[in-house]
C-alpha cells in the first residue's frame, strides 16, 4: 500500500486522474476511509459543528484541531493527512502561522495543512512553505469568514468576484501552494481556473471540472441534520441506521432480552459451592 504524497497528488492532476477527498475526524473513520481508498482525509474545522456543536467553524481552537488530528493520522496508511489551521491561528502573522502549522505536522502526524484565504494570507503561505510544510490553498466560500460574509453564498457569480478568485489561484500557486479547495463557485469559473494553474483543485460546490472533489463526510453519510447544502449527495443514511440499532437496544436491555447467554459468563459449580460452603 503505497503512501499518497503532495506529489502523489500533484501527478494526478498531469494523468488527469480525479482526486478523492473525505474529512475525518477520528480513527475508526479514517481507518475506513483508508481502507475504502480514499486519496486525501481532511482533518477540517468543520468538527466544530458536525462533531462539536458549535454553530460555525470559528470557535475551533488548535487543542481541537491536534485532538482530532493526531486519532486520524492513527487511522491512516495510505491516505495523505491535510490538517485545516483554525480561525485566529494563522491571522496574526507569520510567526503564528508557521508555529501552529509545525504542530499540526510535528504533534499531530499531519502530511500538510489548508488554510483559507487569497492575496491576503500569501505571506503566509510562503512561510509555511518555506519551512517546508505542504500548504493546501482554500478559496471562494471560506467558512472561517463567515461573520464577515453574511452567511454561507455562492462567491464569484460577478466579473470582480470571478477575476479576484482567478487572481487568487494563481497568486496561491505562486506562493507554493500543492493545491486548492474551491468552495461554492459557479462551475464555468471552477473550470476556468482549473485549467489556468497547474496544480490541482478541490471542489465543493465547484462543479464536475475540478480536478478532485470534497465532501463532509458527516454529510455523505447522512449524520448531520442541522443543514444540508445543495451540494451535497447523500450515499447513506446512517443517522436512522444508528436510531434503529440503539431503538433496538434500548427495547432489548429493558425487556431483558439483553444480555443472552451466549453474551455470558460463568463461575463453576465448584467455585460457586465453596463460596456458599464457606470451603477452602
Amino acid at each position: 500500500m503505497k503512501k499518497v504524497t503532495t506529489e502523489t497528488i500533484r501527478r494526478m492532476k498531469t494523468k488527469n486522474e480525479i482526486i478523492t477527498m473525505l474529512t475525518a475526524y477520528d480513527y475508526p473513520t479514517a481507518e475506513i476511509f483508508d481502507e475504502a481508498g480514499v486519496d486525501i482525509l481532511l482533518v477540517g474545522d468543520s468538527l466544530g459543528m458536525v462533531v462539536l456543536g458549535y454553530e460555525d467553524t470559528t470557535r475551533v481552537t488548535m487543542a481541537d484541531m491536534l485532538h482530532h488530528v493526531k486519532a486520524v493520522s492513527r487511522g491512516s496508511k495510505r491516505a495523505l493527512i491535510v490538517a485545516d489551521l483554525p480561525f485566529l491561528s494563522y491571522h496574526l502573522g507569520v510567526y503564528e502561522a508557521v508555529r501552529n502549522a509545525g504542530r499540526l505536522i510535528q504533534e499531530g502526524k499531519a502530511n500538510a495543512v489548508k488554510l483559507e484565504g487569497g492575496k491576503e494570507v500569501l505571506d503566509q503561505v510562503k512561510a509555511i512553505v518555506n519551512a517546508g510544510i505542504p500548504v493546501m490553498g482554500h478559496i471562494g466560500l471560506t467558512p472561517q469568514s463567515i461573520n464577515q460574509l453574511g452567511g454561507y453564498y455562492i462567491q464569484g457569480k460577478t466579473e470582480g468576484e470571478a477575476k479576484r478568485l482567478l487572481e487568487d489561484a494563481k497568486e496561491l500557486e505562486k506562493a507554493g501552494a500543492f493545491a486548492i479547495v474551491l468552495e461554492c463557485v459557479p462551475m464555468e469559473l471552477a473550470k476556468m481556473i482549473s485549467d489556468e494553474i497547474s496544480i490541482p483543485t478541490i471542489g465543493i460546490g465547484a462543479g464536475v471540472s475540478c480536478n478532485g472533489q470534497v465532501l463532509v463526510s458527516h454529510d455523505v453519510l447522512g449524520l448531520y441534520s442541522r443543514m444540508i447544502p445543495k451540494f451535497v449527495k447523500q450515499y447513506a443514511d446512517m443517522r436512522t441506521e444508528m436510531q434503529t440499532a440503539t431503538k433496538a437496544y434500548v427495547n432489548e436491555v429493558k425487556d431483558k432480552k439483553f444480555p443472552a447467554e451466549e453474551h455470558s459468563f460463568h463461575l463453576s459449580d465448584e467455585v460457586i459451592g465453596k463460596i456458599y460452603g464457606g470451603g477452602e
